[in-house]
């Protein structure tokens, strides 16, 4: 990916939320959220759509946090476990547990990850 990638605003802005505030659909908020929703692989129309009411912004922040917090465990998890099996010689092993999440990840910087280290078994 040719984007920075900074999600603790976004990771800060759900936790007020989740903490009771209520989100106020600011400019930077609906940049934040757009710019969000696009690095972990939301569709934009459905962004964009999203950003016009705080009902459905609300989801969105709450969606973009999920698949930022699922895919980085998700990603975490796997590397160590296809490296463990790497290390145990269980190299076909490895390239499943990569292939599997390969086939469910959606957020582009976790793909991109994810492809390196089936990249490295070779």
């Amino acid at each position: 990916m040719s984007e920075d990638i900074d999600w603790d605003p976004v990771r800060e802005l759900a936790a007020r939320v989740e903490a009771g505030e209520t989100l106020t659909l600011t400019p930077q908020v609906r940049e934040l959220l757009l710019r969000t929703a696009r690095q972990v692989g939301m569709p934009a129309s459905a962004a964009r759509t999203a950003v016009e009411d705080v009902g459905a912004a609300t989801t969105l922040l709450r969606e973009t946090r999920a698949r930022i917090r699922d895919g980085s465990i998700r990603l975490s998890l796997t590397e160590m476990r296809a490296r463990d099996l790497a290390r145990a010689g269980d190299t076909a092993g490895a390239r499943k547990l990569l292939e599997d999440l390969l086939a469910v990840e959606v957020v582009p910087l976790y793909l991109q990850e994810a492809k390196l280290a089936l990249e490295e078994l070779d």
